[in-house]
This record gives C-alpha cells, structure tokens and sequence, in this order.
C-alpha cells in the first residue's frame, strides 16, 4: 500500500469514527476541510467496499504501467512538465495508449513521481539588483482599476493611470470613470508632466491596446493617436513584453499602493472629486513618507530630479469626455438603466444623436453642434425614467389652439366648433388626427368653397376628416366647372372687330319672287 492509499484508509476510518460519536455530514466536512460529497461516499462504504475501492484504484494505475518508463523518461528531462502535457505526449508517441480519462493521467503521474522521487520543480525567474537610474532618465506608467463604494453602498468600477520617475518615486495619478482610450492616455500623459513640471528621457510600458496596435515581433506598432503625439514630445518609448510586468516593478507597485492605501474603503462621490482626493493623498502620503527601499522621500528627491527633466509646454488639447448616444422615439436617451427625457420635438428620425457627458453628479446633455439642450441629476437607481417637466408637451394648450385655427378658416365660428365639437366626442382620441387632416384639405382652398363643404357636412351629418376632404375635393370641382363656363374662339379677324359688324338683312321681296 502507498503512501496515498495510507491517508485514504486513515481519512476513512476518522470519517467513521466521527460518525458513530454522532456528529452530522456536514460537521464532519467542516472539521476535517472535506467536501459533503466526499464524507457521503465513505461513509457509504463498508470496510469490504473501501477495500476493493482501493484495489481497484490500484488496477487502474497498473492499467498504464506499460508506460511507466516513457513518463520517467520525460520527467526526468522535463521536472516542470504538467500532467496534462505527459498525457497528450502519451497519445502522441504511444499509438497503442488507451482512452483514459484525465484523472486517471493524473494518478498515475503523481503516483511515477512518489515512486521515482521526482518532485514538480517549477522554473523560477532568477533576479539580481541592478543599479538605481539616472535622474530624470526614466519614468514608468501602467493602469489599474478597482470596484469602489459609492454612497449608497453599491460599487463602481472607476480607472485609473499611474506614472511614477523610477529614480526619485515621484507618483502621479488620475482616475477615470470610463475605460481609457488613446485620446484619455494622451490627456493623462500631460496632466502627468504637468504634475512633474517636466518630461523625462524614456517612459516605460505595457502593450496597452489603447498604445500599441501589435508587437510585431519587436517593431511596436502604435495607435494613431498616441503616435502623433509622442512625435510632438521629446521622450522615448520602451515596452516590455507581454506578460512580463516584473520588468516595470516600480509602477507595479504603485498600482497596488493606490488600491491599499488609497482606494481601499474610500466612498465614491464623482470622478472630479475622486482625482481631488487623489492629488491631496499624493502630498500627505503617497509622496511624502520615506520610499521602503530607497528610505527617502520622494518629495526631498523630486527636487533633484526636476533639475534633470526636460522642459515641459503644455500642449493646446481639451480631452473631449462627451459620447454619442442614440435618441428613442420617445424622446429619451438609455443611459446607465435609466432612461432621460430631452425636449419634446429632439427626436428627429432613427439618426437622432446627442452627446452626453457626466459633470458634478450631473448628466449633460448637447446637440451634435454642442449646445446645451438639457441637464438631469444622476439617479443611483435602475429602471427609472427621469424627466424634466418642461420636457412634456402640453397637449391641452396646443389642441386647443389646433381646434380655433380650424374654426377660423371658415366664415361662421359657431357652426365650425359646433361640428369640430362633434368629432372631438366622437373620437376623442384622435381628435388631432382629423383637425390635421381637414387643415390640410382646406389649404388651397376660399372660403367659399369652406363655408359649402362645412354646410354640406353638417347637413349630412360626416363627422370624419376623411370625409370632410372628400366633399372638399367634389365641390372644389363643381365650383371651378361652373366659374369656367364655355369659350367660343372667333375665327378670321380679330374679336373686337367681329363684335362691330352689322349683319346683312335679307329683302322680303326676294323671297316673294321666288316663291311666285
């Protein structure tokens, strides 16, 4: 029996053991650091049944004993080589090797390594300490970002970028509230240089994509974005490789100082107030105390590095914080689960976009042309529709206003509201829809033409603006045909001339004659 079938017999005699003093599954898995399942399961045993469970496990190893040699062989090559890398080399070089699962892999490979005494060596990095950097020769930067609490107890992801100057410690900070992109790097890059009054001679990165396109096996390829701008500033660029962070250790630990010290427990009110508190955290604490490795300030150092800095001019750039979002139909934007009414008549097809953006718990809202439409307070909540009042439409007001300028294209007011009165009862809710429709049937038309078809529909009792434009087209035609009447074109010489002529008269006296 092996040292592993040993332990199995000894857990399952103390699951027993505890079992008969009357303790439950669940007290028993709980003082022995076991899973439910696993208590059940040896307790469902007899000793018989835990035996042959133990000779079975015992076949199973054997059924891979011929490649017992093959696994040693390639362990004690490869100490560090995973169990699941020996199972795929065993189906490679072993076309006879039978389809077992990957647990039964795994036991045997444990079982090689007891046996042949050939423990998992990991490969570990190997270090020595290099020599401090010169003043104001390097800078590193990296990212971070941290679920922090807002005040009502819910948490919010916030990000944030960090800079420090690898010789004096000297830290920068600034949070955003959405994840970075090239154009926020680039803005956070100056604030930084801002902060330190100057620029240093080469800056430290990881492949962020918000910087580099790909690696390209060596020749980095950048976005646009930050391309343009590190031609206009006088640093150069390292990036590490992927997945190597140890290389860039001085920003690493800032990243995890900056969640620890400061953001740890910290309320969330806004992001302005989140990169005040920051700043007042870098003078008191962050830069203030004595670095644990150098055991000097940073602030005391700061004022040597400064000297050796490249001179830094701000650059003319504003970060644009406003994003595009769609406009519904109903005159409202989906932000953040809730939904915030805009001005009736801000929609104005499936197109619609505003710009919106986030400031002093406010949210701000403009035009494509970035002017003010309207400004909402922040709700914590979900689901909600926040609406400004004067956002609705007042539709008592302005059918009111519809329903006299209908009246007024007719010659009598009372009759006119006496029959618009009508429809209205009768179809209250699409009483705008048929003042629509007789306004624009009686465009182009007098009101003579009104005052018939208003006459016409009252005598006859259509109530309906569909019907109302109907008899406004048959009278319409009927008037115009009788207006028109029937031109006779003279011929020959001109109509004033025709219209002077006397007409010849015949002499009785002829007829007479002829008729004898």
């Amino acid at each position: 029996m092996n040292k592993k079938d040993i332990n199995k017999s000894i857990m399952y005699y103390e699951i027993h053991r505890l079992s008969r003093m009357g303790f439950s599954k669940t007290k028993i898995a709980q003082f022995l650091v076991l899973n439910i399942r696993t208590i059940s399961k040896y307790l469902g045993m007899s000793e018989e049944m835990f035996e042959q469970f133990l000779l079975r496990k015992s076949e199973r190893n054997k059924k891979l004993s011929p490649y017992e040699s093959f696994v040693v062989n390639k362990l004690g090559q490869f100490p560090d080589t995973s169990t699941a890398q020996i199972h795929d080399w065993l189906k490679e070089y072993q076309p006879d090797f039978p389809e077992v699962g990957p647990r039964t892999v795994y036991n045997f490979v444990m079982f090689v390594r007891q046996k042949h005494n050939i423990p998992y060596v990991p490969v570990t990095r190997e270090y020595f300490p290099i020599e401090e950097s010169p003043y104001g020769e390097q800078a590193q930067v990296d990212f971070g970002e941290y679920n922090i609490r807002m005040a009502d107890g819910k948490r919010k992801k916030v990000r944030f970028f960090a800079m420090v100057l690898s010789r004096s410690r000297m830290k920068y900070v600034y949070f955003s509230h959405k994840p970075f992109t090239s154009q926020t790097v680039v803005y956070a890059h100056e604030r930084a240089f801002g902060f330190f009054g100057g620029i240093p001679k080469t800056v430290v990165y990881d492949q962020d994509r918000t910087m580099v396109v790909d690696e390209n096996i060596g020749d980095i390829i950048l976005t646009s974005a930050f391309k343009s701008y590190t031609k206009s500033r006088s640093f150069k660029l390292h990036f590490c490789r992927k997945a190597d962070p140890e290389s860039k250790g001085k920003v690493e630990n800032v990243i995890q100082y900056v969640k620890k010290n400061f953001l740890y427990n910290r309320p969330y009110f806004d992001i302005e107030n989140l990169n005040k508190e920051a700043l007042d955290w870098l003078g008191r604490t962050a830069n203030h105390l004595p670095h644990n490795f150098t055991k000097k300030s940073p602030q005391s150092e700061f004022v040597i590095e400064k000297e050796h800095l490249n001179p830094f001019v701000p650059l003319a750039m504003e970060i644009n914080t406003k994003k595009k979002y769609q406009v519904r139909k109903t005159n409202v934007i989906a932000y953040r689960s809730n939904f915030y009414t805009l001005p009736m008549g801000t929609y104005k097809g499936s197109k619609t976009q505003v710009f919106v953006e986030e400031k002093e718990n406010k949210l701000v809202i403009y035009n494509l042309e970035n002017e003010l439409i309207c400004t909402h307070s922040l709700s914590t909540q979900k689901g909600k529709t926040i609406s400004n009042t004067n956002h609705r439409r007042d539709t008592s007001i302005s059918l009111k206003n519809m329903m006299v300028q209908t009246a007024n294209s007719f010659t009598d007011h009372s009759l006119a509201e006496s029959y618009l009165q009508k429809i209205k009862v009768l179809y209250p809710r699409y009483i705008r829809d048929h003042l629509q429709v007789i306004l624009k049937a009686l465009k182009d038309v007098d009101t003579l033409v009104a005052d018939k078809v208003l006459g016409f529909c009252v005598e006859n009792d259509l109530l309906h603006g569909n019907e109302f434009e109907q008899v406004v087209y048959v009278l319409s035609d009927e008037i115009n045909t009788k207006k028109q009447g029937y031109n006779i074109k003279p011929m020959g010489k001109t109509s004033a001339e025709k219209a002077n002529q006397t007409p010849e008269k015949s002499k009785i006296e002829d007829y007479e004659n002829i008729m004898d």
